[in-house]
Parts: structure tokens; sequence; C-alpha cells
């Protein structure tokens, strides 16, 4: 059964997965199928140790496209082969358990989210990938709900799903396909850093170090967006709606103070602090004309009310 684990598997999983400009730590997921059986990152692992460490587990690939279509909890844990296996599989299995490729990988792409975070954006990415068998689906939260909306506008042809205020799904009969297909759109969608962040030497905060990052609180245009919304899934999971001016209740693992810098608590999961820089990188190569759609309260609260993502959390937080 683990002979679909091939080495190129874990490996372009591994590549993916150290490449913060694609997935930013544990965020993203990789599957491979056949007939019955697929294999799938697990919740709360990270893709960047898919060649050291057991990652993966196996489901019932049918069971769990009865999932995707409304039998039993979208969760997919009854579909889990191996019952000594306390991994639970990726919140996101259905919709690989659904796309009849043998190979999808699901990224957090910068350069995709740049890009699907804004209706310009959004726009500009439908041209550039044009001549490829692309579709572009709304926010939905992820699991089922997301699940659903690829499956109300994938045909047998999509290959690659643009996701909005999310990220980006590419599918193949190979894992060698499914790279090339995957850094043909990072080519295409790869935007300049059109800010050149400065070091910014802040004043000191007890119980948090300032970042590099801190440049966001000097600009105004990026400064305001940090504060004012959460613009993808992850973002709101590791570090909350949008970012904090202040402590409260020795909570926020991030605060955005206007003016001085970015600040990380102390004792932070290096998922939280991937998260600061996957808003950087992609506040940095935001065109100025481009205007940003937030997901909005709704959505936040849906996230963080969620087991499934407070499930995540705990993971990460061991690590």
């Amino acid at each position: 059964m683990d002979d679909l684990l091939s080495p190129a598997f874990r490996a372009l999983s591994a590549r993916l997965g150290q490449d913060p400009l694609r997935v930013q730590g544990p965020g993203g997921n990789t599957s491979i199928k056949s007939d019955h059986v697929m294999w799938i990152k697990a919740s709360g692992t990270e893709l960047a140790d898919a060649e050291t460490q057991p990652i993966f587990v196996a489901v019932d690939r049918h069971a769990a496209k009865e999932e995707a279509a409304g039998a039993g909890d979208g969760t997919c844990k009854a579909t889990v082969l191996d019952p000594a296996n306390t991994l639970r599989p990726s919140i996101e299995t259905t919709f690989h358990a659904a796309l009849d490729w043998p190979v999808v990988a699901h990224t957090h792409s910068i350069a995709t989210l740049v890009h699907a975070i804004s209706p310009e954006g959004r726009k500009e990415a439908a041209a550039k990938l044009a001549d490829l068998p692309a579709i572009f689906v709304p926010y939905a939260k992820p699991g089922l709900p997301l699940t659903r909306e690829i499956l109300a506008r994938a045909t047998a042809e999509t290959q690659i799903v643009v996701l909005e205020n999310h990220g980006l799904i590419c599918c193949g009969a190979s894992v060698e396909e499914v790279a090339a297909i995957m850094d043909e759109v990072e080519r295409r969608l790869k935007l300049p850093t059109n800010i050149v962040p400065e070091q910014v030497n802040g004043p000191v905060l007890e119980g948090f170090k300032l970042l590099a990052e801190s440049w966001i609180a000097h600009d105004p245009r990026a400064c305001e967006l940090a504060l004012s919304g959460s613009y993808y899934p992850d973002h709101v999971v590791f570090l909350g709606p949008a970012l904090p001016q202040s402590d409260h209740d020795g909570n926020p693992p991030v605060i955005l103070i206007p003016g001085e810098g970015v600040y990380l608590r102390d004792g932070a999961t290096s998922s939280q602090r991937a998260m600061i820089k996957c808003l950087s990188d992609c506040l940095s190569r935001l065109p100025t004309a481009w205007q940003v759609a937030a997901i909005g309260a709704d959505a936040e609260a849906e996230l963080l009310n969620w087991d499934a993502e407070k499930y995540r959390q705990a993971l990460a937080a061991r690590a």
C-alpha cells in the first residue's frame, strides 16, 4: 500500500514545504492515489518533513469521495485505513479524493495569494492563465464547503484551481506533471517585490521580539491593510483576525504598533512566525493599483470556532 509514496512524490512535497513562497508552516497538502487508496498529508504536519517524517496517512479514497458528496461529516477521519494510525487526514481530504487525478498538490503560494486576495488581481490571473486548464473558485471555508465550490466548477480537464483568498491547487497524471504545471503557474503569476523593507529599530517591548517585518508598521498602506482585515484562512488560524495594535490578556502572538514595529511574542510557534512572514511577502508584492478584499468577520468566526483548526493549532504548537 505504501508503494504509492514514491521518492519523487516525497521529494516534491518536501520541496514545496521548504519554500516559504509556496507553503508556510503546516499549510498546504499533497496527495497521491491509485484505485481505492489515497495517501494524503496529515493535519498539522509539515510538507517540509515529507522525506524525513511519517507525515502521510492512507485513506479509503472511495469513502472519502462519498464524504465529499455528503456522506459522513467531511473530516474523513472514518476513512483512515490503519486503525492504529492516530493522525487525522488533512481537513481538505475531500477535494483531493474527489478530483480524479492521481496526484494533487495544494499550496498557499505567495504569487497566487497576491492575485487571489484582490479583485483586480483575480482578473489579471485569469488573463495570465487563460490558455491553461484553470478554474477560479470563490472563497469558502476549507473542508466540505470548499470542496463543493470546487466540484461545482471543475471538469475532467481541470488541472489548475485558483482559490480566492486561499491559494492554488494543481493536478496531474504524475508527480512530474504536477511539478511542471505548478512551476509554470508560479512563473506566470510571479510579481516583483515593490517595497524594499528597511531595517527598523523600534522600541523594546517586554516579552516580545522586534521582527524584520516591521517595515509594515512604517508603510501607511501596508499598515492599514494588516490592521483592518484577514485575507486568507491560515492567518486567522495562527495569528487571529487581522493584527492587534496592543497586547491583551497575554494572548496575541503578534502585535503591530503603527510607526514603531511588528513584534513577535516570546514563545510564539514557528507556524506563527511563518504566517507573519507570509503577510509581509504578500503586502510587499501587492501592486499599488490593486484593491484588497478581506475574508470578513463571519468567515473569521467560522475558522476560530472550528474544532479541526483547533486540532491543527495544537499539533503545530508541539512542533
